[in-house]
């Protein structure tokens, strides 16, 4: 019998090793283009692709109770196993081809059975730490989403090396989920109702705490999506002597990955302690200033730039576990899976917006003002987080403390 600790940090290392088919995108699609001819609107699809077919596939799931109704284990070895043998397709594809693209769709599709389908086998390990567990999770995902920031920073990596690894690496994870222990809150899965899907959105409490992740959503992959370019924009203009390239890279592994890190812990450790809402509410109002104000500091001294971003990049994450948590304790126990993956399909199809809105904001205002308007999200979350605070159902979260 595995012990809690074990379970969850195997756990983990498969979702990481899973997900590291979406985050290999960041750092393939510089090299492709650099052999490549290929167009600006290729090069966002090879992105927004995986990010689209995980919005179809968590629809599919959560409309059909995938993730309660199927056995988490399969679930998640069935998915990632689909998602490998995709990705090892783009080693044989012409890139830029359709071909390519379907590959990508279909890849983020299966991500649906691994994202909230890994943290709903984490809760289940839950005794007064849910929003550390989640927030373990997410800040290992984080990490390896920032990770190819670092590779770019020390000259790039080979993509074929890049696509053909994590394609071995999802294999990795689809035989060692097998391993992982489930703990003892799993619930027995619920019959087949279409009606299940809504309660996401009918139920007030989980309506405020899933409109409170749309807030988050508003704020976090736009962020994420164009702070390199921010960073890299205002070190060439003032650098203090350093390489602008290496610092703007650099800097944004650090922003991204080390503060994402800092933050999951951070904040998993604040809400189970201290209280759900008042954990999300402090990050998104200190997110949502860092968003409304960090393009005033384009261009000045990098210790300036770097460490407001730094501050932002901790604070944008901070609370993104505590709205899985939160909707985990609000749901009832037999569709926690469909909850969690109602949730991210909801948040992940505002993100298609937001991501193509930052540069028509960015060509329109300059850098100086784009990032403004992404401050609405978090500040919309914080009410509908007060909200929530403020209803008898609020009681649920983290042991009374709401």
């Amino acid at each position: 019998m595995q012990s809690k600790r074990t379970a969850v940090g195997l756990l983990a290392l498969c979702q990481v090793a899973a997900m590291a088919l979406w985050f290999s995108a960041s750092a393939v699609v510089p090299s492709i283009s650099a052999e490549y001819p290929l167009s600006a609107a290729q090069i966002s699809l090879f992105t927004s692709m995986v990010q689209a077919g995980f919005v179809v596939g968590t629809l599919l799931s959560a409309t059909l109770g995938l993730a309660d109704r199927l056995a988490p284990r399969r679930f998640f070895m069935f998915s990632a196993l689909v998602a490998a043998t995709a990705n090892g397709l783009l080693l044989v594809l012409e890139p830029g081809s359709a071909g390519v693209y379907a590959a990508r769709f279909l890849t983020g599709m299966c991500m649906a059975g691994v994202y909230p389908v890994g943290m709903k086998m984490a809760a289940s390990w839950a005794r007064g730490d849910l929003g550390m567990l989640v927030a373990v999770l997410v800040g290992a995902l984080t990490l390896g989403s920032a990770s190819p920031h670092l590779f770019n920073a020390f000259g790039g990596v080979d993509w074929r090396f890049t696509i053909g690894a994590a394609s071995v690496s999802a294999l990795l994870a689809a035989g060692g989920i097998n391993l992982v222990t489930l703990g003892p809150g799993l619930a027995k899965p619920p019959p087949f109702s279409p009606h299940h899907l809504t309660l996401a959105f009918r139920n007030p409490a989980l309506r405020l705490a899933n409109l409170g992740y749309l807030g988050h959503m508003w704020e976090l992959y736009a962020m994420w999506a164009c702070i390199g370019m921010f960073l890299d924009a205002s070190f060439r203009i003032q650098a203090a002597g350093y390489d602008p390239a290496f610092l703007a890279r650099s800097g944004t592994f650090v922003v991204m990955g080390m503060g994402g890190l800092a933050g999951c812990l951070l904040g998993g450790w604040v809400a189970d302690r201290y209280g759900r809402t008042l954990l999300t509410m402090g990050a998104m109002a200190t997110s949502g200033i860092c968003a409304a104000t960090v393009g005033l500091l384009f261009g000045t001294h990098p210790a300036l730039v770097g460490g407001l971003c730094l501050l932002w990049g901790i604070t944008v994450i901070a609370d993104s576990a505590q709205f899985s948590a939160s909707v985990t304790e609000l749901s009832e126990p037999q569709l926690v899976g469909t909850m969690l993956t109602t949730q991210t399909c909801a948040g992940f199809t505002l993100t298609l917006v937001t991501i193509h809105l930052m540069p028509l904001l960015v060509g329109a205002v300059g850098w100086r003002y784009a990032f403004m308007p992404l401050a609405l999200g978090p500040f919309f979350g914080v009410w509908a987080m007060a909200r929530l605070r403020a209803r008898p159902e609020a009681i649920r979260l983290a042991g009374g403390r709401r």
